[in-house]
């Protein structure tokens, strides 16, 4: 993708959904898969269906500390039986007999016979009378409903049953369940491999010059700290390149290393009209740009792109754009190399308490946060270099091109817990 040699025209903005559909269309084929422990998945995306072998719950079991009884020995208020026997959790109990009650713990195998389990609460022990109330006697105070505190075998995972389907990412509770069917290791995606670079003159590492001694223009990198993260957070291995120097050789060269032993390539800054923005046509030089410039606020200089095998992101320098281009572009590509199902966020609609009268010509992304009577409230600078606005706000309205709203109105919301996770 380039300028017209004729006119010099730049092409027309890319609509945001037509580059993420033309990304998504790229991100095959997908990563290769490998097998790890079931303590070791989470955040992995599956890359086998896990069925389970067996019934969970395998027997009717209790749900709560108390007593086993048939209904129809207490089925007026005040009934007095006899406990015959004890049944904790790992053990099997005998049959119950009429008349009599089991003293029972969560978790363990109802008896035959018995059809109801009254809470310990509902209940009050007594002595035992003769040698066959064996563990004294019980007066139920209240008379059980058919099937209380009763969990039914299978009422959770039937045997055969689809417990995680392939493309599922997997979460704390997605582990958890696998375990309860057995799975000791899970077939996931490997990792991606992606490289991580910065570019930019101006650009300092913390720690490297204090404040008061930062020379006239530069600043600190914060792009490099959240990169790194979000990328870690979504599973990636991430060889981190550094800061590259604002020159075309220096670029070329840093993304012809990065293009050698990586899946992705992800760049900050650099991708933009300017005399010292050398990533587009590096990659140009080394492969091809496939797209480049969103109809997007804020994030329009976004460029993708081929190196060999590798693909390359090159995303906006200021915080705010590359945070964003990073969290609706990326993170898809990345969850879709990996092959999960799903990968767009869920917008929620929720209403705006203020007035937004100047839409822009671009689809705009305003930072904003709930507040306590349910609404939104927006940061009141929306500048794309004020990174502060993604720690006060949890969230983006997606405002479509040329619309404005008035406070009341219901809005497209995209909560950063959804996009961060």
């Amino acid at each position: 993708m380039s300028d017209n040699p004729k006119t010099g025209a730049r092409p027309p903005l890319m609509p945001l959904d037509e580059a993420l559909s033309r990304l998504l269309a790229n991100a095959q084929p997908r990563l290769a898969t490998e097998r790890v422990s079931t303590f070791d998945a989470d955040g992995r995306v599956l890359a086998q269906d896990v069925v389970s072998g067996l019934t969970v719950p395998p027997k009717d079991n209790s749900a709560m500390d108390g007593y086993a009884v048939r209904r129809a020995d207490c089925a007026a208020p005040g009934a007095v039986l006899s406990v015959a026997q004890r049944i904790p959790a790992g053990t099997a109990g005998t049959p119950l007999a009429a008349g009599t009650a089991a003293r029972i713990f969560t978790g363990a195998p109802i008896p035959e016979g018995a059809d109801a389990v009254v809470m310990q609460e509902d209940t009050a022990p007594l002595e035992g009378e003769s040698d066959q109330d064996a563990f004294g006697r019980v007066r139920i105070e209240t008379p059980p409903a058919a099937g209380q505190w009763i969990r039914r075998a299978g009422e959770d995972v039937a045997a055969g049953d689809v417990v995680l389907q392939r493309g599922e990412r997997l979460s704390a509770q997605a582990l958890g369940l696998a375990a309860s069917v057995g799975m000791d290791a899970l077939e996931v995606s490997r990792r991606p491999r992606v490289a991580l670079l910065s570019t930019g003159d101006e650009l300092v590492m913390p720690g490297e010059v204090a404040p008061q001694d930062m020379k006239p223009g530069a600043i600190y990198n914060s792009n490099r700290f959240f990169m790194r993260a979000l990328l870690r957070r979504l599973g990636c291995d991430v060889t981190d390149l550094g800061i590259v120097p604002d020159r075309r050789e220096a670029t070329i060269e840093a993304l012809r290393q990065a293009a050698a032993s990586n899946d992705l390539i992800v760049t900050t800054g650099g991708v933009s009209v300017g005399e010292e923005d050398h990533i587009k046509a590096a990659v140009q030089w080394l492969g091809s740009l496939e797209l480049w410039s969103l109809s997007m606020k804020p994030g329009k200089p976004f460029a993708y792109g081929r190196i060999g095998d590798a693909h390359v992101c090159g995303l906006p320098g200021n915080p705010v754009s590359s945070f964003l281009t990073f969290l609706l572009l990326v993170r898809p590509f990345l969850l879709t190399l990996q092959g999960a199902s799903r990968v767009a966020p869920q917008p929620v609609p929720m209403r705006a308490d203020f007035d937004w009268p100047r839409a822009d010509r671009r689809r705009e992304f305003l930072r904003a946060r709930r507040n306590a009577a349910g609404g939104l409230d927006l940061f009141p600078n929306q500048s794309s270099g004020v990174l502060t606005s993604t720690v006060w706000g949890d969230g983006v309205i997606d405002t479509p091109a040329g619309q404005p709203f008035k406070a009341g109105d219901l809005v497209p919301f995209i909560s950063f817990a959804s996009l961060l996770a």
